[in-house]
């Protein structure tokens, strides 16, 4: 039983009630939070790999989980954090631990945050009370060190062993700060259960993933017990014993258990027959047969990248492999991680429908998220954040916090809006069960940032799907490839799909989850197998340390050949094709690689066509816009027997690079900007993408057979010459480079189709191959393109080293400076989206409109809600937080500004013209619609001019950008 000056110590206080929480209650707290979190919803995974680094396995593991959280706060028995309240500094030094006042102890006090000394505190005393060497200390301890997010650096740890005052008020009463340090801890090793197993963790090392895992458990347990509405201060309203605290804690904070799903005994078939509800007679693919036989024939659950042609249903076999993975490993759930937020909204109701089929006993739930920047303004997302409350947490040492300012590129969160975010707000998505979201989300798993434990274990438990591959740069894939590296030390299993993937780029893919060195000699002929197979379909999996196996399934012959021919450039020549494809009829889609040049081509064709006759699609549309203008798509353009509005006359859609991807659309003839030519191929998925009638005779007779025109380029010139814009997206090399893979198809005509899906490998090794590439006169302009492609590639990859995360440290290593030079809070932001992007920090801004009377309202044109109301035209008072559906419906009209205003001075100015239209008023935590978004007014003409730019909003051709 603790008793006398322990009983002083203090761990929380609210300063507008004067409640407080004694310290020994607040570590009580966090142990029994760890203990269920353990039993309840960690993955079996996770706690697998956390046991297997222990004597005495999953039982030793939850004993140092609970532990661990029983003494993270161990470093508020100091004088530098207890001399903050000075009331209950005063009712220690009554019991004799007598310390200097806050002002007194100066800023000195600040080199002992209490996760820092509670590292020292604990290594001292396993040092001296249980006789560990000191090498084998900081593995453990780095846990309570880093609880607040950041491990500590060495430099840290040093400045704090020279002033021992901040640990210990030197002195009569130094022996008794000693003595109550020593009594805590002991006790906490007593009730939690580990005073007999700690001689038996001395000669253990720590793997680096169970460092970060332990840390974050005890991160979310912490944030769990700090909750008061969770766990009461004192004086607490009901009394209760310490178990019912918890039970009654647990039951409020309502988080579902982990997935956990038994293997499944059908053949694929059957899998498949169950799992998507296939239609009677329909065949499960040979490419989906394949990954099931592989998954279900590897050693253990681990890496499979699977290559097929658009349209093989890929995302299925994902799905299907992902639950064969789960069951195998323990995975508590799936991350399905897309390009875009458009393609992680289109994937969202496929993942809802899979859950709905999948097996599971009466009554459980799964927590089902998505996670991206602008997830709430999801309806499907909307409708099951439904019904939760706000959480907040209390840290007395954090800063406060001002208001946020438009200006601000950068802030440290308050906790208890970092704590809400994980556990109920934005970032819970990313501990939910189920989650699909932008890879920017994974990428996050490798950027050094704060809390950057709490992504790792979001990911650890899961299984984790990486769609389109192809689709990341250079500099993305820097992250990718080190996030790959910790999911294969974390035994992650991973399923990496893509259509049109480099060779190159597979063998990266697989090396960087196995590790380095996995099978001795023989890795390195092995990894050169995977870079040279040309065979496709194709299918490669790897374990963690393990070797490639392949398989290379049949494609199902749906495909169909498409004949290239090019189209020179210039809107008029365009519009001339266009009315002779069409004069039957037909819908056509023209795609272009800039919304300049999409704009610039709508107003030509609509002036030979007529405005109902084209529609534009592009990404500089505010939200909403964007959402119903996808769904308009699909409703006109989607496969037969869904799309119920397809044009019976000539229709065109003048697209960007949106048309790419997520949309299942089909069109009868494609044009498109010469682009690179996965991408391109990606375009010509679009294109007949499914059967209509026999032999395409529902077609208009002269769009019956697939034709795709590459314009964009002066193809009389020497060597073709693409339009600037497309240069300044792709750059000159990929594009020559396509151009050069594409010759003999383009040259040959009908006599030579590009055959899908047999020629898609073919090309795609081709175009990103090294070495010469095209005709003789093309290769002094390819050399110049590829010196200023390779420089460009290694600037990319130097720059994503910088924020980058460093390789697993060997076993034993503490976590010690693990973020250290990072990017603080920078994820999940613009910045932080940037720096995995590779892009420039763009800004966001939420569109509203001002009336001439002044009055800031809603876009007037937004429909009604699912439940009729009016969400148009909605007034937003400016001197107080607008009403709930007000403010929603105003961040649903969200807008990310085009690249002109990513330059810094574009960028500067603008945000100093957008601080005029700052709303105080809006900048509190019950405004979190509103809080911190950039407000763009438009008059009510939809126009406005920012920084030397004219712009024009208009909900059929969104934001018009031109020089003022």
């Amino acid at each position: 039983m603790l008793g006398g000056p322990v009983l002083t110590l203090w761990a929380k206080h609210d300063r507008d009630s004067e409640g407080w929480l004694p310290l020994w209650q607040h570590l009580e707290d966090s142990a029994a939070a760890a203990g269920l979190l353990w039993d309840r919803w960690l993955p079996v995974s996770v706690r697998r790999l956390i046991g297997a680094a222990l004597p005495g396995g999953e039982a030793d593991g939850r004993r140092l989980a609970v532990w661990l959280a029983g003494v993270h706060d161990i470093g508020k028995v100091t004088p530098a954090f207890a001399c903050q309240v000075e009331q209950l500094a005063d009712r220690m030094r009554a019991q004799g631990l007598e310390m200097r006042s806050q002002g007194a102890m100066g800023s000195d006090r600040r080199l002992a945050p209490h996760g820092l000394a509670g590292q020292v505190l604990l290594g001292e005393w396993l040092e001296e009370r249980h006789g560990w060497v000191p090498k084998r200390v900081g593995q453990f301890t780095v846990v309570v060190g880093g609880h607040h997010g950041v491990p500590p650096e060495h430099g840290q740890i040093t400045a704090l062993a020279s002033r021992q005052h901040l640990l210990r008020t030197p002195g009569a009463s130094r022996a008794l700060w000693r003595q109550v340090q020593g009594e805590l801890l002991d006790a906490c090793a007593e009730a939690f259960g580990v005073r007999d197993r700690l001689g038996h963790w001395r000669a253990v090392e720590l793997p680096q993933p169970v460092q970060v895992l332990l840390t974050a458990l005890v991160i979310v347990s912490d944030w769990i017990a700090s909750n008061p509405d969770l766990f009461p201060y004192y004086p607490q309203d009901v009394p209760r014993s310490s178990t019912e605290r918890a039970e009654v804690a647990w039951r409020g904070l309502d988080l579902p258990a982990a997935w956990s799903v038994a293997e499944s005994l059908e053949d694929a078939q059957g899998l498949f027959s169950s799992r998507f509800g296939l239609p009677p007679g329909a065949k499960v693919r040979p490419v989906q047969e394949a990954a099931v036989e592989l998954a279900r024939s590897m050693d253990e659950p681990g890496l499979m990248v699977v290559e097929a042609p658009m349209g093989e249903g890929k995302t299925e076999a994902a799905l299907a492999v992902a639950e064969i993975f789960a069951a195998r490993s323990g995975a508590g759930g799936v991350f399905f991680a897309l390009p875009t937020m458009a393609t992680g909204n289109a994937m969202f109701p496929r993942l809802l429908e899979w859950l709905k089929r999948l097996p599971a006993q009466e009554g459980t739930r799964h927590s089902v998220l998505l996670a991206h920047s602008k997830a709430a303004l999801n309806e499907d997302f909307a409708d099951l954040m439904r019904g939760t409350h706000r959480l907040s947490a209390v840290d007395v040492d954090a800063s406060p916090t001002r208001p946020w300012r438009p200006s601000d590129s950068s802030r440290a969160a308050p906790a208890d809006l970092v704590a809400h975010a994980w556990l109920r707000g934005r970032k819970k998505a990313m501990l939910a069960s189920f989650v699909t979201g932008t890879v920017d989300q994974l990428l996050f798993a490798g950027l050094k940032s704060k809390h950057l434990a709490l992504r790792h274990l979001a990911v650890a438990g899961k299984v984790v799907v990486i769609d389109e591959a192809h689709a990341y740069d250079a500099y993305m894939s820097v992250y990718l490839d080190r996030v790959l590296s910790w999911l294969g030390a974390y035994r992650v299993p991973v399923v990496v799909l893509s259509a049109t993937l480099p060779a190159g780029r597979r063998r990266e893919l697989v090396e960087a989850y196995a590790g380095a060195g996995g099978q001795g000699a023989a890795t390195e002929a092995e990894f050169d197998v995977v870079a040279q197979a040309g065979e496709y379909p194709l299918l490669t999996a790897v374990a963690p340390r393990g070797l490639p196996v392949m398989r290379r399934p049949a494609a199902s012959g749906r495909g169909a050949p498409v004949r290239l021919e090019r189209l020179d450039d210039g809107g008029e020549v365009l519009a001339d094709r266009l009315a002779k494809e069409l004069d039957g009829g037909g819908c056509a889609l023209v795609v272009r690689n800039t919304v300049k040049r999409v704009l610039e081509t709508a107003r030509v064709l609509r002036a030979r066509f007529g405005d109902e006759s084209v529609t534009v699609a592009h990404s500089c549309f505010i939200d909403v816009d964007r959402a119903a203008k996808d769904a308009a798509l699909l409703r006109r353009f989607g496969p037969p027997g869904k799309a119920t509005d397809r044009p019976t006359g000539p229709h065109i859609v003048v697209a960007s690079q949106v048309a790419e991807q997520s949309l299942d659309v089909d069109f009868d003839v494609l044009v498109t900007d010469l682009c690179p030519v996965d991408l391109l191929l990606q375009r010509m998925g679009r294109l007949h993408r499914h059967q209509r009638g026999e032999g395409q005779s529902d077609r208009p007779p002269r769009l019956r057979e697939a034709r795709c025109l590459v314009t964009g380029v002066d193809w009389d010139a020497d060597v073709p010459a693409p339009v600037r814009g497309s240069v300044a997206v792709y750059g000159a090399h990929a594009l020559l480079r396509s151009a050069a893979a594409l010759l003999s198809h383009l040259d040959a005509g009908e006599n030579r189709p590009v055959r899908l899906p047999e020629d898609i490998s073919p090309l795609v090794q081709s175009a990103y191959a090294e070495g010469p590439a095209g005709p003789d006169g093309w290769a002094e302009a390819l050399s110049k393109a590829a010196a200023q492609h390779e420089k460009q590639r290694a600037d990319q990859a130097d720059r994503a080293v910088t924020f980058r995360l460093g390789e697993v440290g060997r076993a034993g290593r503490p976590l010690f400076g693990w973020v250290a030079a990072g990017a603080g809070d920078a994820d999940d932001t613009r910045a932080g989206r940037a720096q995995v992007r590779d892009s420039r920090e763009s800004l966001e801004v939420v569109v509203v409109q001002r009336r001439a009377d002044g009055v800031l309202t809603t876009v007037p044109w937004l429909a009604a809600d699912r439940r009729g109301r009016q969400l148009g035209g909605l007034e937003l008072p400016q001197d107080q937080v607008p009403g709930l559906l007000a403010a929603r419906a105003a961040a649903s009209s969200g807008l990310r500004l085009p690249i002109q205003f990513s330059y810094a001075e574009v960028m500067d100015q603008a945000i100093t013209q957008l601080e005029e239209l700052y709303v105080p008023a809006w900048q509190v935590k019950d405004s979190h619609w509103l809080a911190g978004q950039l407000i763009l007014a438009l008059d009510e003409d939809c126009q406005t001019r920012l920084a030397g730019f004219s712009l024009r909003y208009s909900k059929a051709d969104g934001l018009e950008v031109t020089r003022a």
